[in-house]
């Protein structure tokens, strides 16, 4: 190979390493992220999931009593929106644990948020907000999932104002890391 063909290849080799950076894809055991562009917003604005890993469909879940022997009727005993949240997802964290995956295989998730008197009845996004990002976009868990949040009427139970459910994704046995 010329001298002049080597420094072409090494100049396309780097080229092709720059765009890959700059397109904001993070890759990991066949799942891409691609993180929206000029933005620190932490959702994935899309996510891709290669064949050969395993979706796993969480249920959705809801809060726990912020107030243990509180009255379920009471809405003080299930906190606000940001409490709510918290509980919600550190119940999701739970049953990703025990099937043997983390906050970090979540490649999308969906959260039905109820307005309160306290928000004019529109839902807390501020306050989920809060909740969301002690769980996804932190430096101890980068990988985000792309989401949905929406406001609905209400949830089975009217003190309730979070519920979310998520799709994780687990690489089949023997799949390793994509890499760009």
């Amino acid at each position: 190979m010329t001298q002049c063909k080597r420094m072409t290849a090494r100049r396309l080799v780097a080229a092709l390493a720059l765009t890959l950076l700059a397109g904001g894809a993070a890759t990991a055991q066949g799942v891409t992220r691609h993180k929206i562009p000029g933005s620190d917003f932490p959702i994935a604005q899309s996510v891709e999931v290669k064949a050969g890993t395993d979706l796993v469909f969480v249920s959705g879940a809801v809060p726990r009593p912020a107030v243990e022997g509180g009255d379920p009727a009471d809405p003080a005993t299930w906190g606000d929106t940001e409490v709510q949240t918290i509980s919600v997802l550190a119940e999701i964290q739970s049953r990703l644990r025990r099937l043997e995956l983390d906050m970090g295989d979540v490649v999308m998730m969906r959260a039905y948020l109820v307005g309160t008197d306290t928000t004019g009845g529109r839902m807390d996004f501020a306050g989920f907000m809060r909740g969301y990002t002690r769980f996804f976009g932190t430096e101890d868990q980068p990988n985000l999932p792309a989401r949905t949040a929406m406001q609905v009427a209400g949830l089975a139970r009217p003190a309730w104002l979070v519920e979310i459910d998520v799709v994780a994704a687990r690489p089949a046995a023997g799949a390793g890391d994509d890499a760009d």
